[in-house]
């Protein structure tokens, strides 16, 4: 196998017609790795990104070939895949106004372009999803937000709309079964892109707790900070220390690492009813 390309999280070799998606345990916040890793997180994330690939083959094609025919020292955290021609936009579906999103509207009274009722506050439920894309810059640089018509400035008109209706259709589905489990997505980032044969499909990660922001639904309560399962509570950690968002990332103390793979595990669990 030939390494193509070593990025801040996965490592991606191609196989034959196949590329083979390793998950290390890095994790990555604001474009940075950070130089502690999380035991286990590869493989959590691996395996349920498999899992919602499951839960929603009928919504949407992916482009897992298979989750075994790895070699034997990446097992369980290495995917086989389909290559595909990447769409250059990170896809974000919003469900709740939080994170950068609260930002944007608090100045604007709108998100990446759509305008929203006036009165909301952290947290708040949208009245429908949106969707809220960004850049899908090159490693060491920020993703950017833009708009639906920068979208269709980069892709084209119909592919834009396919990508914005296909988001928030797997935004959809995927918040409904999380909800029913017990668990608020309260955004997602998904990414496309295009066979040979010229089927839009799904690749990259679904669904996990790197590329989402879970919140336990008993807590759940609008106008403050809610209880991240996810990333969300690392990015909020290395904020708290002063780093300012630039390279070289701090060093994960051993408590915080112990808490960002409980709750890892916690949404594996609670999600895909198995135990880790």
């Amino acid at each position: 196998m030939e390494l193509l390309h070593s990025g801040k999280v996965r490592d991606v070799y191609a196989d034959g017609d196949d590329l083979v998606l390793v998950a290390s345990d890095r994790v990555s916040v604001y474009d940075v790795a950070l130089p502690t890793p999380i035991p286990d997180k590869g493989k959590l994330l691996t395996a349920l990104s498999l899992w919602w690939f499951e839960q929603l083959a009928d919504l949407v094609p992916n482009h897992v070939v298979s989750a075994t025919d790895v070699p034997s020292e990446w097992a369980g955290r290495a995917i086989r895949v389909r290559r595909l021609d990447m769409i250059p936009v990170e896809c974000i579906a919003r469900g709740y106004l939080t994170g950068s999103g609260i930002k944007e509207y608090e100045r604007t009274g709108a998100v990446c372009g759509v305008s929203l009722p006036t009165g909301l506050v952290e947290a708040s439920i949208l009245p429908e999803p949106i969707f809220t894309p960004t850049t899908k810059a090159p490693q060491g640089e920020h993703d950017e937000a833009i708009t639906f018509a920068d979208v269709v400035a980069k892709v084209g008109a119909e592919t834009a709309e396919r990508l914005r209706e296909t988001t928030l259709a797997v935004y959809r589905r995927g918040a409904e079964l999380a909800a029913d489990r017990g668990i608020l997505v309260a955004d997602t980032k998904l990414e496309f892109g295009w066979a040979p044969d010229g089927t839009m499909v799904l690749g990259d990660e679904l669904l996990t707790s790197d590329s989402s922001r879970f919140w336990p639904a008993d807590s759940y309560q609008p106008g403050r900070e809610q209880l991240n399962l996810s990333k969300q509570f690392v990015r909020d950690w290395a904020v708290g220390t002063g780093w300012d968002r630039t390279g070289p990332a701090p060093e994960m103390p051993p408590e915080v690492v112990e808490v960002a793979r409980t709750r890892y595990v916690e949404v594996y669990e609670q999600l895909t009813g198995r135990h880790w």
